[in-house]
C-alpha cells in the first residue's frame, strides 16, 4: 500500500486531474444510474475547499500583516492595477467582438423572481457593507472582503505584539496551509465526482441552439486569456509569458472550470504562488483580494450578453457608448462576488444604458442560466487563473529588475 501512495504521488497532480476527468466522462456516458455516488467525491471536495479557505484566509493575511517589517516592499499596487486593467480590457474585447459578430437571442422567461441591482452605486455600496461585515459572520458567509479587512485590522494591531504571540498565528497559517495541501490531494477525485454530475445533470443538448451566443463568449475568454493577458505579462517581465500563463491555467483554471468558485479556488491558487516562490506577505491577500475584484470572465458576460440583447432589439449603439459600456461593465464586475446571482444579475445594470426595460433584460439573465453550465465554467477559470497570473507576473516584474532569473519551468 505505501509503495502504491509513493508512485501515485510521483505522478504529478495535474495528470492525476486529467484521469479523474476522463473517468468521470466515461462513467456518466456508460452507467450514469450505477455511478451515481461518484457525484457525492464533488460535492466533499468543493465543500472542503470552501470550509478551509475563508479560516485560511484569515490566518494567511494576519500573519503577513502582523510580520511585516517596515520598509519590506509588496506588490500590491502593481497587482491592484493589473486587476483594473485586466478586467477593462476583457470588457473591450467582448464590446469589439459584439460588434463583429452580433449575436440575437430568443428571448425566454425563467428569472422574473430575482432581483437584480439597481445602479452601480447600488454595487459599490454592497461592497462598502461588506467590508464591516461582523467577522464570525464574514466567516461563515465567506465574504472576503470583510475576512480581509479585519485579517488587516488585527494583524495591524499585533504588529507590537510580542513575537510568541506573533509565532503562534505564524504556526495557525502554516497548519491551515498544510490542511489546504491534503485536501488539494483529493483533487482528482473531486474533478470526478464534479464532471460526472455535470454530464448527468446539464448534458449538452440544451446548449445547441445558443451556439453563437457561446462561441462569441467562449472566444473572449479564450483571447483574453492566449492573448491579452500573455501580452500585459510580457511587458512586465520582458520573457516569453506563456510558460506562466499555461501553468496558471493548467494548475488554477482547470479546477476553477469545475468548481466554478473563485472563492473555492483561493487554496489552490495560494499553493501555486508558493510552488512559485512568491512572497507570502504579497500572495495571501493579493489571492483573496483578486477572487473578489479580478473579473475579467464576468466583465466579457456582462458586455456580450447585454449587446446581445441590444442587437436582438435593434438598438443602434456608438462607439462612445460602447467603451462607456466596458467601463461599467468593470466596474460592475468588480462587485459581482459581492451580488447573489453574480456576473448575471448584473446585465440589467448594463442593459439600463440603452434603455432596454427590466423585465426585457430578465429574460437576457435566463438565457444566461440555460447556458451557465459553460458559460460560468469558463468565466471562472478565467478569473482565477488571472488571479495566480498577476499575482506573479508583479513579482517576477520585481525579481527582474533586481537581476533574479525567472525559471517558471523549475516551479513546474
Amino acid at each position: 500500500m505505501n509503495n502504491l501512495l509513493k508512485k501515485l504521488n510521483q505522478v504529478s497532480l495535474v495528470k492525476q486531474i486529467i484521469v479523474g476527468l476522463l473517468v468521470g466522462v466515461i462513467l456518466a456516458l456508460t452507467i450514469p444510474d450505477a455511478a451515481k455516488p461518484v457525484a457525492i467525491l464533488g460535492s466533499l471536495f468543493v465543500g472542503a475547499l470552501k470550509a478551509v479557505a475563508p479560516v485560511l484566509v484569515l490566518f494567511l493575511v494576519m500573519s503577513a500583516i502582523a510580520q511585516h517589517r517596515r520598509g519590506q516592499k509588496t506588490n500590491m499596487k502593481t497587482v491592484i492595477s493589473l486587476y483594473l486593467l485586466g478586467t477593462f480590457a476583457a470588457g473591450l474585447i467582448a464590446v469589439l467582438a459584439s460588434f463583429m459578430f452580433p449575436v440575437t437571442l430568443k428571448l425566454t422567461a425563467g428569472a422574473e423572481g430575482m432581483t437584480p441591482p439597481g445602479s452601480v452605486v447600488e454595487v459599490l455600496k454592497t461592497l462598502l457593507l461588506n467590508i464591516v461585515d461582523n467577522p464570525v459572520n464574514a466567516i461563515i458567509n465567506a465574504n472576503y472582503i470583510g475576512i480581509l479587512a479585519w485579517a488587516v485590522l488585527i494583524g495591524l494591531a499585533l504588529k507590537n505584539a510580542a513575537d510568541s504571540t506573533k509565532t503562534v498565528i505564524g504556526n495557525l497559517a502554516d497548519a491551515m496551509s498544510k490542511i489546504v495541501a491534503w485536501v488539494i490531494k483529493f483533487a482528482p477525485l473531486g474533478i470526478m465526482g464534479l464532471v460526472f454530475e455535470s454530464i448527468t445533470s446539464n448534458g449538452l443538448s440544451s446548449l445547441l441552439g445558443y451556439g453563437k451566443l457561446l462561441a462569441v463568449l467562449i472566444g473572449c475568454m479564450l483571447v483574453v486569456a492566449l492573448v491579452v493577458n500573455p501580452i500585459i505579462v510580457f511587458t512586465l517581465i520582458r520573457q516569453n509569458p506563456y510558460p506562466l500563463v499555461f501553468k496558471c491555467l493548467k494548475e488554477s483554471g482547470i479546477t476553477a472550470f469545475f468548481t466554478r468558485s473563485s472563492a473555492s479556488n483561493i487554496p489552490v491558487n495560494i499553493k501555486i504562488c508558493e510552488e512559485l516562490g512568491l512572497d507570502k506577505d504579497s500572495y495571501s491577500v493579493s489571492i483573496p483580494l483578486g477572487a473578489t475584484i479580478n473579473m475579467a470572465g464576468a466583465a466579457v458576460t456582462i458586455s456580450v450578453m447585454t449587446l446581445a440583447a441590444v442587437h436582438t432589439l435593434g438598438i443602434q449603439v456608438d462607439i462612445p457608448t460602447a467603451i462607456i459600456l466596458s467601463v461599467m461593465a468593470a466596474i460592475s464586475a468588480a462587485g459581482a462576488s459581492g451580488v447573489a446571482g453574480g456576473s448575471l444579475l448584473l446585465i440589467p445594470l448594463a442593459s439600463s444604458l440603452f434603455g432596454i426595460p427590466n423585465d426585457v433584460a430578465m429574460q437576457v439573465v435566463a438565457v444566461g442560466f440555460i447556458i451557465g453550465v459553460l458559460q460560468d465554467s469558463f468565466e471562472t477559470a478565467l478569473n482565477s487563473s488571472t488571479d495566480v497570473l498577476f499575482t506573479a507576473a508583479a513579482e517576477f516584474k520585481k525579481w527582474r529588475k533586481d537581476g533574479k532569473v525567472i525559471d517558471i519551468k523549475k516551479a513546474s
